[in-house]
């Protein structure tokens, strides 16, 4: 019988829809959770504008944590905290952390003209980076505010991300971020200070932007006011977070070089570490800077479980499975790409789904489409490992997906390598992984071995691969005929 925690970190989620908090021991043990939604979009705005009111974020957090603290044994100490946000949030406040305006979310996409200027601006940088900026990223609704809304932009004393208001929220300073975070403002991820072009050539003064970081590094204390309004001791460490992507990879178990991530939920998303910073020339995926020295490399696909919501919408996806279980392996190749446009492990905007073979019946049809899914991944892989990037013999599994023990089954059988699933694989875990990094470990790596815990594994099962391995091919042979593989 284990043991009741004597110490936790915190790790907080600020999502989209609500924030999650976590109190977790050192060996992962979660002690306490709590949620809180959030009101969504502030209501009136125009199509493609997405902003969100960041006091309604520190409500909610002081809510999670207040409920949190309330299920911890008497005794129990909180040895530090750690939050990830979404990724190309921006929020102007002024020198006290007061916000200026709405946060503009990161699928805002009021910044689309902003952003071409910025590609213009960053061309060294993007090439050094291995990304190309967009709408979704920070810097270009930066420029927004700037030519838009300009009494704003001179008022503000800092741009900040989500997570860098929580943090400054908890500690009283709005000056520090982390790289992650950071990437899409256009931080120099090697040298970790901001770039020349934004201040000479957009303008931005460097100054108005937050000192940064590392993931995982101690940068601040809970301040006495935010002790009153929360409960936390005060003193208690802010260690800097992530991005919520980020922090999900972390959580998933994945901690060293060649080990992958894959999320399966409505899309596809690959994230892995890198010995070093490897570019994609064709654009397919881009990379975070890792504690260690290391690289984050990541795509994202469109394809996923989208599919199965659209044609199953009612389901008990329990039962599917139940049904598929007997066509598995099938005689059909599918490729159930809903939208037109493939980004990974492929780039092509023509891209469309296909289906060769007739399927007996409708659960045949969806089978397929399990295993359609399995050899786009197997493929992605494929597609890392032609990169130069080392794929181990082990893939942890995040996402709606990976509670599907066929999916599982038929997606360790097609890529001929074992799946893992962590216990704990909310995002929160993340951030409270990183926490323990910057109070409890030597390094992020050991904090990941230490409290990511398996709760699963998934052994290839040998005739279906071999099975799968002359459809794989036809898959393959049909991506190619149609133009999407070089």
């Amino acid at each position: 019988m284990n043991q009741p925690a004597q110490k936790v970190v915190i790790g907080i989620d600020l999502g989209t829809q609500g924030v999650r908090v976590l109190g977790v021991s050192p060996i992962g043990e979660v002690a306490a959770t709590a949620h809180a939604a959030l009101p969504g979009a502030l209501p009136g705005l125009p199509e493609g504008w997405f902003e969100q009111s960041p006091q309604a974020w520190w409500e909610s957090t002081k809510a999670c944590l207040q409920s949190l603290l309330a299920q911890l044994q008497p005794g129990v100490t909180v040895s530090g905290i750690s939050v990830d946000s979404t990724s190309g949030t921006i929020l102007p406040v002024d020198a006290r952390g007061e916000p200026l305006y709405p946060a503009i979310m990161y699928n805002d996409r009021r910044s689309e003209q902003q952003a071409l200027a910025v590609i213009q601006a960053a061309a060294e940088h993007q090439a050094a980076h291995g990304y190309v900026f967009g709408s979704s990223f920070g810097l270009p609704k930066i420029v927004w505010l700037q030519q838009q809304r300009p009494e704003i932009f001179q008022n503000a004393s800092q741009f900040i991300h989500a997570a860098d208001y929580i943090t400054g929220k908890l500690s009283g300073s709005f000056t520090i971020s982390d790289s992650s975070n950071s990437l899409k403002t256009g931080v120099n991820l090697h040298t970790l200070t901001w770039p020349s072009f934004i201040e000479e050539k957009l303008g931005i003064p460097n100054e108005r932007l937050p000192g940064v970081v590392l993931p995982g590094t101690v940068i601040g204390q809970v301040c006495p006011q935010a002790a009153l309004e929360t409960g936390l001791r005060v003193g208690i460490p802010i260690v800097a977070g992530a991005t919520d992507g980020t922090a999900a990879q972390i959580a998933s178990g994945a901690g060293e070089p060649g080990d992958w991530n894959s999320t399966l939920g409505t899309t596809l998303v690959l994230k892995g570490i890198s010995p070093q910073l490897v570019i994609d020339p064709q654009g397919r995926f881009y990379s975070h800077r890792h504690p260690e020295g290391w690289w984050m490399p990541g795509g994202a696909s469109n394809t996923g479980g989208e599919w199965i919501s659209l044609e199953h919408p009612q389901a008990d996806l329990q039962e599917l499975d139940r049904q598929a279980e007997r066509c598995a392996p099938t005689r059909v190749v599918r490729y159930p790409l809903v939208k037109r446009g493939e980004r990974f492990p492929f780039n092509d905007k023509t891209a469309q789904g296909f289906t060769l073979g007739e399927s007996r019946d409708w659960i045949e049809h969806y089978t397929a489409g399990l295993e359609g899914v399995a050899f786009l991944e197997r493929l992605a892989y494929e597609v890392v490992e032609q990169m130069g990037m080392c794929v181990g013999t082990k893939i942890y599994i995040t996402g709606g997906g990976s509670r599907s023990p066929l999916w599982n089954r038929i997606r360790a059988s097609v890529l001929g390598r074992q799946m893992a699933r962590p216990a704990v694989a909310e995002t929160a875990m993340g951030a409270a992984v990183l926490a323990a990094a910057g109070c409890w470990y030597p390094s992020l790596h050991a904090a990941v071995d230490q409290m990511v815990q398996t709760t699963e594994t998934i052994e290839p099962d040998l005739d279906w691969q071999s099975q799968y391995e002359a459809q794989y091919q036809k898959f393959k042979a049909e991506l190619a005929r149609r133009g999407y593989l070089a």
